[in-house]
């Protein structure tokens, strides 16, 4: 951008194209506002001067009274327009300070002149946005605190039953049990602040998504069958590669297969179908759980949110959401009309 010359106080002002919207209008209020008083003082001073001095006697205080008549006039109306127009400055300034101080709850009542009321309605929402964000953060650090007290209390359990001497001391597989839960939780959370601060990197490389989720399916193939769930995956024959990060995807796919057998304790059915079109690679799971419910559907892949009886973090359906985003895709939720939960990713391909 060339240096700009000039004046201090006009050197940061804005150039033509550079700034739009309502601020702009309210500024050209202002300035026209001020452009007509000054105009108006300088008429009505010439006008008294040219009348006083042709005038003498009576018709000399008549026309004094006049123009003080007419100054009082216009001061009310300009009193009028300057409260009009710079009064909601004030509230918003008002506003702001309160807001930066910390105050979240800090609104702008929706009046005054059209370029006011779209500075309030932008306003508000900025502060509902940021009020929003303070209460997910309030929220994520007491979910965080929840989460890590069962596994450290398990730990400390664990050892001061060793040092009682309750427990020999080789014995100290659910401590071990335990970090590992520990160490899922803060890569998961490592995880969603990498993905909401746009840093996660994706190694992407042409991947085959049938083979990806056989693979899967696969993994989980001891503990479906101790649960007594029946697998089914059904893999177009017409599926092309595609680029994505096969971890990732990899770690998408686990997810859901994970969240549906948690649904399914005592058996069930669970089905993983990927199929193609000319723009997406879809990878749909669907079991034959309680489902989701209405009050939850809304808020299925928010962090933390799990149903009462889950076993899990509440993070795996948040981390799949932002991971296929972050591909480009999407991912939704849905109940089946005869039971059951549909997980649906998809993911775009140029074919």
């Amino acid at each position: 951008m060339p240096e700009r010359h000039g004046p201090p106080w006009a050197r940061d002002w804005p150039r033509k194209g550079e700034w739009s919207g309502p601020g702009r209008h309210v500024l050209r209020r202002v300035i026209g506002l001020v452009f007509v008083l000054v105009l108006a003082g300088t008429l009505v001073g010439a006008i008294l001067a040219t009348g006083l001095a042709a005038l003498s006697g009576s018709g000399r205080w008549l026309i004094v009274a006049a123009t003080v008549a007419a100054l009082l006039f216009f001061a009310f109306v300009a009193r009028r327009l300057f409260r009009r127009n710079l009064l909601p400055v004030g509230r918003l300034i008002e506003a702001t300070r309160r807001l930066g101080e910390g105050e979240h709850g800090a609104r702008l009542e929706i009046t005054g002149p059209g370029p006011f009321v779209a500075v309030s309605r932008s306003f508000n929402k900025m502060a509902e946005r940021l009020e929003e964000e303070d209460v997910r953060r309030r929220r994520l650090i007491a979910d965080i605190g929840h989460e890590l007290r069962t596994p450290m209390t398990v730990i400390r359990g664990e050892v001061e039953a060793v040092l009682d001497g309750l427990h020999p001391s080789a014995d100290l597989s659910n401590v071990i049990d335990e970090i590992d839960v520990i160490d899922r939780l803060l890569d998961d959370l490592r995880l969603l602040s990498m993905a909401e601060a746009g840093t996660l990197r994706l190694e992407t490389e042409p991947t085959d998504i049938g083979d990806l989720a056989r693979a899967v399916v696969g993994s989980f193939s001891n503990l479906s069958t101790s649960q007594g769930v029946q697998v089914t995956i059904d893999v177009s024959n017409e599926l092309p590669e595609i680029d994505v990060d096969p971890h990732r995807i990899h770690q998408v796919i686990s997810n859901l297969v994970a969240n549906a057998l948690r649904q399914m304790p005592d058996g069930g059915h669970l089905e993983v179908t990927v199929t193609a079109d000319p723009e997406t690679v879809t990878i749909r799971v669907a079991d034959s759980g309680p489902g989701i419910g209405d009050d939850e559907i809304e808020r299925v892949f928010d962090r933390f949110v799990r149903s009462a009886d889950s076993t899990g973090t509440g993070l795996g359906l948040s981390i799949s959401r932002d991971l296929v985003e972050a591909h480009g895709g999407a991912v939704t939720a849905t109940n089946r009309e005869s039971g059951g939960a549909v997980f649906t990713v998809a993911l775009p391909h140029t074919g």
